[in-house]
């Protein structure tokens, strides 16, 4: 079997690499367990500095990236890539890494010693998303590698160069081969990998669907799953919103990436008295955008991934449409019925509808007037999906009222769309649960050892 990469910007195959069979996946995963006690052993300082000569090494590579990564999933180039947001959170984890990862004393005297250790788990499996491949898998791969761990990468099939590229970037770096391994692996092989309890601890980015197919994998082997599958983020502005950056920041979170961001705006609230002006706005944004190809530096927006998810952005649109709601921008003359869709702003819409339901990940918002914060907070809240929302409003006493009834990962206010790597990064609901980044993530990527230790006296 094969994975293939479909370019987005004519269709055409981009890349194609051969699956391993269940023998070689197991053969490899062999050699990860085998090569962790070692890379364990190392001083914490010379992982945290081969780790970080990895990312260096993938932000030499950029200029060979950025336009792969167009030719992959359709993202501009004027936009450059991702390695700023690599490096950054690489970084960060690199820098807390002594303070989290040190022993926690609990107490020592004349009699006994006390204190619990961070123990690495052993072989991490990580499974990477396409939508932002370098900076999602580096939420897991850097920290789980300065932690102690080995790592197995699997990334999606969209953007399956991506893996490739950071293995070599580690291993020119002086990571050792068998510590970061990259593997093309089909979704038999996968579930039954974790199944026969191959992995310690698996961290999956994706769908509702293929984090349940993980979990239901690793039902009954006790391995550790951290799951983020999504979300239906929704932005709230309050009446004594900056109005100007209100809009700009929410549609360019609702539209940026064509609207394929896991903490993309996907709803928007707008208090009453702003309502008019806000959508006014919005519409005047969205019409300076110019759809086309990623590669020309003057395209502002580029296609959707694959055909097969503009489809259901254009079904959840129409399906919007048939029941009342109000579209905002004529077709763009670019748009061609297949991944190349025109951005959309919707009005007149509710939560019957599946635009205002289901996850999107594409270019379109609806946008809903409110009169409280007590009825924005309902909407908020009525999805099966929690990972970002973002709040507009002066007051930051408010923004903390109104962020502690929402049911969310990461609360936000006057910004959208940006992972800060010392919080950690998390869902609730159908968005998953685990944690990454931050003190939290190298929490999840061990295990506590307790050592309860009693002197001899005489």
């Amino acid at each position: 079997m094969t994975v293939t990469c479909i370019s987005p910007i004519d269709g055409s195959v981009y890349a194609e690499r051969p699956t391993l069979t269940l023998e070689a996946a197991r053969d490899v995963v062999s050699a990860s367990r085998a090569a962790q006690p070692a890379w364990a052993g190392r001083p914490l300082q010379e992982r945290i500095d081969l780790v970080m000569a990895g990312v260096a090494a993938v932000g030499a590579m950029n200029d060979e990236i950025v336009p792969e990564l167009a030719h992959m999933m359709g993202r501009p180039v004027r936009y450059g890539g991702e390695f700023g947001g690599f490096n950054e959170r690489a970084s960060y984890m690199a820098d807390i890494a002594a303070e989290a990862l040190a022993d926690i004393q609990v107490g020592e005297d004349a009699t006994f010693k006390r204190y619990i250790k961070r123990i690495p788990h052993g072989v991490v499996f990580v499974v990477a998303p396409w939508n932002y491949p370098y900076m999602t898998a580096i939420n897991t791969v850097a920290p789980a590698l300065i932690a102690g761990n080995t790592v197995v990468l699997k990334h999606a099939a969209q953007t399956l160069l991506v893996g490739e590229r950071m293995a070599k970037a580690f291993h020119d770096a002086g990571v050792p081969e068998d510590v970061f391994q990259n593997v093309f692996l089909d979704h038999d092989t996968t579930s039954a990998l974790i199944s026969e309890k191959a992995f310690d601890f698996v961290n999956f980015t994706g769908s509702v669907g293929g984090g349940q197919a993980m979990e239901r994998a690793a039902a009954g082997t006790f391995t550790g799953v951290g799951t983020e599958l999504g979300g239906k983020d929704p932005g709230y502005v309050m009446e004594d919103a900056d109005l100007d950056a209100a809009v700009d920041t929410l549609i360019d979170g609702a539209m940026f990436n064509s609207g394929q961001c896991c903490c993309g705006i996907e709803r928007i609230y707008v208090h009453e008295s702003l309502f008019d002006a806000f959508v006014e706005k919005a519409v005047a944004v969205v019409n300076g955008y110019k759809l086309g190809n990623p590669l020309d530096a003057e395209t502002t927006i580029g296609p959707m991934a694959n055909i097969r998810f503009a489809k259901e952005v254009r079904a959840q649109i129409a399906e919007a449409v048939e029941m009342g709601a109000k579209t905002h921008i004529d077709t763009f003359p670019e748009d061609d019925g297949g991944a190349y869709l025109t951005p959309q702003i919707l009005t007149n819409v509710t939560h019957d509808m599946r635009v205002m339901r289901d996850e999107s990940f594409g270019p379109v918002v609806g946008i809903m007037s409110v009169k409280s914060d007590e009825e924005a907070v309902a909407l908020m809240n009525d999805s099966e999906f929690g990972l970002t929302a973002s709040l507009w409003t002066a007051d930051v006493d408010r923004a903390q009222r109104v962020g502690d009834q929402i049911e969310t990962g990461t609360v936000f206010m006057n910004r959208a769309d940006y992972l800060d790597p010392g919080l950690c990064w998390t869902g609730c609901k159908n968005t998953g649960r685990g944690g990454g980044l931050s003190v939290i993530g190298y929490q999840n990527l061990t295990r506590p050892k307790s050592y309860h230790l009693k002197k001899v006296t005489k």
